[in-house]
């Protein structure tokens, strides 16, 4: 690329949110910045992530032991329920 060097001095006062060019004519114009794009969201720090990736996880094994415990507690009142009705049965037979 060559090198740049200025050619003249033009005593423009540049605006804020102004882009200045020189358009076809050799005319050295001004437009509006557009500022479109995707807004930026707020980033969660690293850290952040794994701690809500720990808690998550943490919800999980509760949920599971949670879980076990019921159907445990299920499986003990299936099995006296059982025995109980068998109890019964045998005492009719006799």
């Amino acid at each position: 690329m060559p090198k740049t060097s200025k050619v003249a001095k033009v005593g423009i006062k540049k605006e804020e949110g102004y882009l200045y060019f020189v358009d076809k004519d050799g005319d050295i114009s001004k437009v509006k910045m557009n500022r479109g794009g995707r807004k930026k969201t707020t980033k969660i720090k690293k850290s952040a992530k794994k701690a809500i990736k720990s808690a998550k996880k943490a919800v999980k094994k509760k949920a599971a032991k949670a879980t076990k415990k019921i159907t445990k507690k299920k499986t003990a009142l299936k099995k006296k329920a059982t025995k109980a009705i068998n109890k019964k049965t045998t005492k009719k037979r006799k």
